[in-house]
């Protein structure tokens, strides 16, 4: 069986982060987080001007440059090349990226194996959510304001202590919203053009609910006489 790409797309606390651990998890999937690739990278070197503008952007909630991060998910791609089945979180963020990204995913993938799943959220429910979340201190993992865990203090898979990021605050999480409109959604388009079917699923659900729509989206995918 050759390996297989899942992108997920959807706005800020659309919970494509625990979607993709969860994917990961079952189908031994490589988990491909560009923002914790963009945070890393743009912490790396504050001397450099092109990283400093980054970072600016990165902490007012708008894009990093699509160019210069799409040359360092292009650089993880590579690497891990078709040795492994991936799922994207947080990529494609532009039109910029995802024509720069695609072609290589493609080549090495082949397009029968890319699947591309939206993850729909409105905006207030998108701002609720980012600005109650969590992630763990260790790992990022991500702690979604959901009921199922209100009252816990560590990470379910680490132990580690759970913290709120800075960048979690409603007047940020509106211009990511914003953005996110602006900016990302024409990447859907993008791919219906190449010939993709988009995967629908409604983000305003559980995490359980949300990822039994999208284990079953995929199968459907996967069986389409069936």
């Amino acid at each position: 069986m050759q390996h297989q790409v899942i992108i997920l797309v959807g706005p800020p606390g659309s919970g494509k982060g625990t979607q993709a651990e969860l994917l990961a998890d079952d189908f031994d999937f490589y988990n491909l987080e560009s923002s914790k690739i963009i945070e890393t990278k743009i912490h790396e070197n504050t001397d450099n001007p092109m990283l400093k503008e980054a970072q600016a952007n990165f902490k007012n909630g708008k894009l990093v440059d699509p160019k210069l991060v799409a040359s360092w998910i292009v650089d993880t791609i590579r690497n891990i090349g078709a040795k492994q089945s991936m799922v994207f979180s947080g990529s494609f963020r532009t039109i910029q990226e995802a024509e720069i990204e695609t072609p290589i995913i493609e080549e090495l993938f082949g397009n029968k194996n890319v699947h591309i799943i939206n993850i729909q959220l409105d905006g207030g429910k998108s701002v609720e959510r980012n600005t109650n979340r969590r992630i763990c201190k260790a790992n990022r993992h991500p702690i979604p304001n959901f009921p199922e865990f209100k009252n816990i203090t560590t990470c379910p898979k680490d132990g580690s202590e759970l913290i709120k990021r800075i960048l979690d605050n409603e007047e940020t999480m509106r211009v990511r919203y914003a953005t996110y409109m602006e900016e990302t959604t024409p990447v859907l388009d993008y791919f219906r053009n190449r010939g993709y079917t988009i995967l629908e699923i409604n983000g305003d659900q559980g995490i359980r609910e949300v990822h039994d729509d999208i284990m079953r989206g995929l199968d459907k995918a996967s069986h389409p006489d069936l």
